[in-house]
């Protein structure tokens, strides 16, 4: 108490770092944690970008940047070279307006447009973040991580988990209700992944409570069965505003809450640290994809 907070480290110009944001089950706060360390991130200098890759019906996405005069992922057709301004400017913004904040593409139109196709490869959405120039690249996806892992172990093929694992300079964020399921959910999650190669070292596990009071005591023993085996484990405490409100409006957000995001986002800069050095090095550019005409129906 009492001591100044220790400045978060800004990126260097040129390096990209990437946060898939993931869990083994619905329900586990997965964009909640992927909104908190956007503002973290976004505090320490970076300039960062929130990927929705959910299906507009199934996302909070939209309803968390209502309101904008931007065009979209609707607005990115998937056929033709895209401009930076062009990325830049179909990018909703979260908390500070215009000139300050974080970014967020996203499917703002309304409920009854037609749903887009979007891609499910990671690196294209990894090549429409570089394209647009940001730093901190936040994806909150939206598959079961222990489920995709085994399905493409049985299937032949690389799932999306390893695909984002994958990436360059991914730092993987694990989410989890802090409750009995959760915790089981997450300690399946963590033998698939141990059991196929990921990278647990450079993971950071996420428990996000869902009510006030100690955290129950299989939590806290799933929490200690991690320490050993991720990067780090975090503590998401229970934010009665968040519960009530949403996070369209992130104001009255508790300090504790506010605390927690600043550690996920110093977790996940030692994790990058550890793993590739400190200031990181800068960010290849991607390859060009392959543009797949859309099959006729």
């Amino acid at each position: 108490m009492g001591k100044k907070k220790a400045a978060l480290m800004a990126l260097p110009a040129g390096s990209r770092l990437v946060l898939p944001v993931m869990a083994a089950t619905g329900g586990s706060g997965r964009s909640t944690v992927a909104d908190l360390l956007a503002g973290a991130m976004t505090a320490a200098g970076t300039r960062t970008v929130v990927l929705d890759t959910a299906p507009r019906l199934s996302s909070p996405w939209p309803s968390w940047t209502t309101g904008q005069e931007t065009g979209g992922l609707a607005a990115l057709p998937p056929d033709r070279p895209l401009t930076r301004s062009q990325v830049q400017n179909a990018a909703a913004w979260r908390q500070a307006g215009r000139d300050a904040g974080w970014q967020v593409l996203t499917d703002g139109r309304d409920w009854h447009s037609p749903p887009l196709a979007l891609p499910p490869d990671p690196a294209a959405w990894l090549q429409l973040a570089a394209l647009g120039g940001w730093q901190t690249v936040i994806a909150d996806t939206t598959h079961p991580v222990a489920h995709d892992i085994l399905d493409a172990r049985c299937a032949g093929r690389i799932g999306q988990t390893r695909a984002w694992c994958e990436l360059p300079y991914a730092v993987p964020v694990l989410c989890a209700a802090a409750t009995a399921s959760g915790v089981q959910a997450l300690q399946q999650a963590v033998m698939a992944l141990d059991a196929n190669g990921m990278p647990l070292q450079r993971t950071v596990a996420v428990f996000v409570a869902q009510t006030d009071g100690r955290l129950p005591a299989i939590v806290r023993a799933g929490a200690t069965m991690l320490t050993s085996r991720a990067a780090a484990v975090v503590h998401l405490p229970h934010d009665p505003h968040i519960r009530t409100h949403g996070l369209r409006i992130a104001t009255r957000l508790r300090s504790r809450t506010q605390q927690a995001a600043r550690s996920l986002a110093q977790a996940v800069l030692a994790a990058a640290g550890f793993t590739w050095g400190m200031p990181l090095p800068d960010a290849p550019r991607p390859a060009p994809l392959a543009v797949v005409s859309p099959t006729s129906r």
